[in-house]
This record gives structure tokens, sequence and C-alpha cells, in this order.
């Protein structure tokens, strides 16, 4: 990581979440093309299908602290 990326990235993470949300959504968005008819629509079906499992407690949902501990272990 160059070293102003790394201090834009020290800037970020002193925002508070909601700014540091948006900004993470924003900076997402700018690495998709245009995006397909109809994708809005899959996505809102299976965020409904993913709230009606955990509401129902079909599935074990995974604490954040959780999923955060395996996805960066080992790193930094």
């Amino acid at each position: 990581m160059s070293a102003a990326s790394e201090e834009l990235l020290r800037k970020a993470l002193s925002l508070d979440e909601r700014d540091r949300a948006t900004l993470a959504g924003a900076l997402i968005e700018s690495l998709h093309g245009e995006i397909e008819s109809g994708t809005d629509d899959a996505w809102a079906v299976e965020i409904q299908r993913r709230v009606s499992e955990l509401e129902a407690n079909s599935v074990d949902a995974v604490p954040w602290s959780q999923v955060k501990h395996r996805l960066f272990r080992g790193h930094g």
C-alpha cells in the first residue's frame, strides 16, 4: 500500500461508524461496472430469505468478532 493510501486509510478509520460505512459502500461501488438489470431485485429477495431464516432460528448466526478473527487471522 502506498504512503498516500495508508494516510487515507488512517483518516478513514478515524471517521465515525456511519461515515466509514458510507465511504466503504462508495468505494465498493466504484470497483464495479454497470449493474445488470434485476440485480437489485435478486439481492432484495436474497436478503429477505436470509432475514426469514434468522427470524425462524433455522440458521446459526456467527458474531462479527468471530468472523473478523477468521478473516484477518495472521494479517497484522
